[in-house]
This record gives structure tokens, sequence and C-alpha cells, in this order.
């Protein structure tokens, strides 16, 4: 500021302090105004008058800046129930659509996760002989998020940016936080994972495991929570064993089929949002869109829950039902072919020649499905909510159009759309502007201010990641940069919604339009560090001279 300035350059500490607003304010959330206030005062008296004016009217607290930043309406700017684009795609172009089970057409309430939990803590003290101690540990809502990884070797659960560095403040060992300095120096001095080590395409590294579905939010709590009661009794354990036997126990709820019979017992209680999907379905069908279903649960279990949603006559909907699919096999795997099952559930053992209309078929692979139906190509859209296993071999190595149900969107929305986050947001950014133009004052009043500025901003981001989550923040940022799970959403789904309903807000012929975000290159001043959705930005105009 004092550069540009016609009175010569000063230090930043004489600038900010020379103007009355920051005697009046001290802390460094003032300050910023008073530097950009005192620049406008030295750019000529038609400025002074104008900014004088505004800032006698806004500037009585830090907090009347920020509600300055921000112009009416725009905390509610985010639709929870929008569809949002990664991709260009256009529903005109689609014929056939496509959708796993669970978490897709099936949304579950939260009490399954506290099932999941108590059950598989059960097996492990049942029958791993894990301590009987372990029985007073409860399932913990909201202490894990999905797309966290875990760390085996060094039993540490953490969250990382899409740029494979560690975001400090996230990594926990059992319960309790891991100091930053410890995670830096347990990974060689630095916050990054190599890329060797980190999740393949399916999630699973040669030390580091990515937990991707819903289902995992149990997995985790329980692995935190073991972990816990060992380090706190002092008893020693093997991090290989001890990961196995709980990815073995989560497991067995699956596969022995215990959370189905939960499940069908009240479906009321744990199957959420049944009308809207009966809904959904019978507009594509009144369109002359061909369905089908491609899921890994079993058909008993699929069957009751759509006649609870859809009504006795679901299958009619369906050109073609797969159950036990065992994706993302499915995908990739040639050899498995498909089995026809009749009304009952009961395996047949005739060859499959053709997938008929309201049939029921088990295992097969995609390759025979492609062969056998022709559905190729763009004209397909496939719903899931598993990136890896329902998505990304479908848009990657087949052309199929992909949408990701990712329910968390509709809350992480909602905390968007407050005041306190908008605030928040939005002076984090200033001052992160402020900081990048201002590092080149190094006198050591100037250097004090800076480090003050630093400090608010710290303590600004991890206010913000609290807002989602008090471990560790959004699943869809870190504290700046999107997290790897965001990469890859981004990169394996068109589209992407909290669910299959939010098609009922569009036309069967709806076109969506990703948002033209600027590259780095591209940002205009300032745009990239304090636009946050707003349609304008306070002062821009007298800012383009500072540079």
């Amino acid at each position: 500021l004092a550069g540009a300035s016609p009175h010569g350059a000063g230090s930043l500490w004489e600038i900010c302090s020379a103007s009355p607003i920051a005697q009046a304010f001290h802390s460094s959330s003032v300050l910023f105004a008073a530097a950009v206030w005192h620049f406008q005062l030295l750019s000529g008296p038609e400025q002074k008058v104008q900014t004088s004016v505004m800032l006698s009217v806004s500037l009585t607290s830090p907090l009347s800046l920020v509600l300055d930043l921000l112009p009416p309406g725009v905390c509610n700017l985010l639709n929870p129930a929008a569809i949002y684009a990664n991709n260009e795609i256009s529903l005109g172009d689609v014929e056939i659509y496509g959708f796993d089970y669970d978490y897709t057409l099936a949304q579950y309430s939260n009490l399954l996760h506290s099932m999941i939990f108590n059950t598989a803590r059960d097996i492990l003290i049942e029958q791993f002989k894990y301590p009987e101690g372990l029985g007073k540990y409860d399932y913990i809502p909201g202490f894990a998020i999905r797309g966290l990884h875990y760390d085996v070797q060094k039993s540490l659960l953490m969250k990382i940016d899409a740029f494979h560095y560690v975001q400090l403040g996230t990594a926990y060992r059992g319960l309790k936080p891991v100091p930053d300095e410890e995670v830096i120096e347990l990974y060689g001095g630095t916050q990054h994972i190599p890329l060797y080590q980190m999740s393949d395409f399916y999630g699973k590294g040669p030390s580091l495991k990515q937990f991707m579905d819903i289902f995992s939010l149990p997995e985790m709590t329980l692995l935190s929570s073991v972990i816990d009661y060992f380090i706190t009794h002092g008893i020693e354990f093997d991090q290989v064993h001890l990961y196995k036997d709980i990815s073995d126990a989560i497991r067995d709820v699956h596969v022995k089929g215990v959370m189905y019979k939960w499940i069908e017992k009240d479906m009321e209680q744990y199957i959420l949002h049944g009308d809207e999907i009966y809904a959904v379905l019978n507009r594509l069908v009144n369109h002359k869109k061909k369905l089908f279903l491609i899921t890994n649960s079993p058909f008993s279990f699929v069957d009751k829950g759509m006649k609870h949603m859809v009504g006795k006559n679901w299958r009619d909907l369906f050109d073609m039902v797969i159950v036990q699919a065992d994706k993302p096999n499915f995908f990739t795997d040639r050899r498995k072919p498909f089995r026809k099952l009749d009304d009952k559930g009961s395996l047949q053992w005739d060859k499959i020649n053709q997938l008929e209309k309201g049939k029921i078929y088990k295992e097969g692979n995609l390759f025979d499905f492609l062969r056998l139906t022709g559905w190729r190509g763009s004209k397909v859209l496939y719903f899931g909510d598993h990136l890896y296993s329902d998505l990304a071999d479908l848009m990657l190595r087949h052309g199929w159009r992909t949408g990701a149900i990712v329910p968390e969107l509709e809350t992480e929305i909602r905390i968007i759309n407050t005041e306190q986050y908008m605030h928040s947001l939005t002076w984090q950014q200033a001052l992160t502007g402020l900081l990048e133009r201002m590092q080149m004052y190094q006198d050591a009043e100037s250097k004090q201010v800076l480090l003050e500025w630093m400090k608010e901003r710290q303590e600004i981001r991890s206010l913000t990641k609290n807002l989602f989550n008090p471990q560790f923040g959004s699943i869809f940022r870190t504290f700046h940069n999107p997290t790897y799970f965001s990469r890859r959403l981004v990169r394996f789904s068109d589209i992407y919604m909290a669910s299959i309903s939010c098609l009922l807000n569009y036309d069967v012929n709806f076109t969506f339009y990703p948002r033209r975000t600027p590259l780095q290159h591209e940002a205009p001043l300032w745009m990239d560090q304090l636009c946050t959705g707003c349609m304008k930005t306070p002062f821009l105009e007298e800012m383009v001279h500072i540079r």
C-alpha cells in the first residue's frame, strides 16, 4: 500500500496505525480495513469522502466489516436439494438409468450405525477374544467422516487433501488427536504421503486404507475405540492384526446377514424417503426411460426393501435387476456368468442367452451385460454412493455417465448457508489476500502485524473446520484445498447430489452445466480470495491500483 502511495514507502505498521480506525480498534481484523482506508485517503479527495462515509457507518466492530463484505441474501445461495455438475450432461440424451441399491435407492437412518458398531464390537469380544472392557464403548455419532485414510502401521486415522498432504489437526490415534509435530516426524519431516503409499484405484494401498462408503463410519469409530482402549490400558498390540480383526468383524455383520435382518424387521425405522423413490422411478418410466438395478445385496433383502418403498409390483418398473453382483469385480472380471433366480429367489441352472425384463439375475459381469443389452456409452447414466466400487470403472473404462449420491451434501450445504460460515470464510479469505500482498514488508513492526494476521487466520480456519466436524471438518475440503475424497468425486462422477429424489426438481430433458471455476492464472485480482459466491467485492476497483 505504501509503495503505491504518492507519499512514499513506510512500514505496514506505520500505515495502519496512522489511521484513526486502527487507533479505535486494535485487533488485526480492523487493520485490514484501516490499510485499505488509508490507501484510499491517499488516492484523492473524492475517494476520501466516499470511503469515510462508508466506514463511519459500517466499521463499528470487526464483525460489521465482515457483514459489509456480504450482500443481503448471500447466506442462502446454495440449495441442498440441487444437483451439482462436474461435467456437462443433458438428461435428454440419457435413455437408460441404472441404480445401486444401498444408500442410493435405499437411504438408511443413522440408527443403523450404532447397531453395526455394537454387533461388531461384540464379535470382537466373543469370537476374537478381545478384552471385555471394550463393551463399555458405545458408538460416537459424528466422530468420523467419509473419505478418511487409515495408516495401518502407524494406527493413524487422518484426512488427506487432493495433493496427498495430511491436514494438520485431523490425525487421530484412537480417540485422541496426534500433535502436529508428531505427525510430521512420523512421515519423515513432512505432511506429504508418498504416492506409492496412497490408495490404489479402489481405495487400498500398501499401508493406507481409504474409507469411502457410508457403512465405514461405524468401522472407523470401532477402530478408534479399540485403539483407545489398548493405549489407555497400556496393552501392546499388533497394528496389522488389529486392523484385520476389526475389518473381519464388520464384514461379518454384512456377510452373515445380521444387518439385513435388522432392516427387514423394522423398515419404517431404518429406511428413509421411500415415497420419493417411487416418484423418481415412476416419472422416468412414464417418460419412456429404461431402468436397471445392479447391487451387491441379496434378492430377498432388496425385494422387501423395494416393496416397502415402491410397492409389490416394483419389478415392473425395471428392465433388469442384478443382485449379489460382487462390484467392483462385476465391472472388470469377465469370468462369472449370469445366473437366473426364480420369483422366490431360488437359483436356476439354465444358461443365460438374454436378459429379460422383470427377471432377477445374480452375479454376472458387465461385459456380458453390454453384449446382451447393447447399452453402451453416454446414453447410460448410473447412480451409486461408492466412488470406487460403483462409478470409477463405468466412467473411465466404459464411458457411461455417472451420478454420485452424497447424503452428507445436504448437511454441509446447510452449514455453508449459515451466516457464521459465510462471515468466517469471507474474513479468512480477506486475511489471506492481505498476507499475500503485504509480506514484502519485513521490518520488525510489520512482521509483528503479519504474525497477528497469521494467528487470526489460523484461528478462523479452525473455527470454520469445526462447524462441519470437530475432529475432521468437511468431507469436501481441507483448510483450503479439496480433500482426496473431493478429487475422486470430481474424477468419477458427472453429477452429484444428496439423494436420488433431487431428480424430481429437474425436467427429464434438463442440461446440467458445470460452473466455470477460474484456474489460478485466470482469477481476477482478489476475486479468488474475497469472492465467496458474492456478486460484488468491496473496494475491488480501488484495489486494482495496488499492483
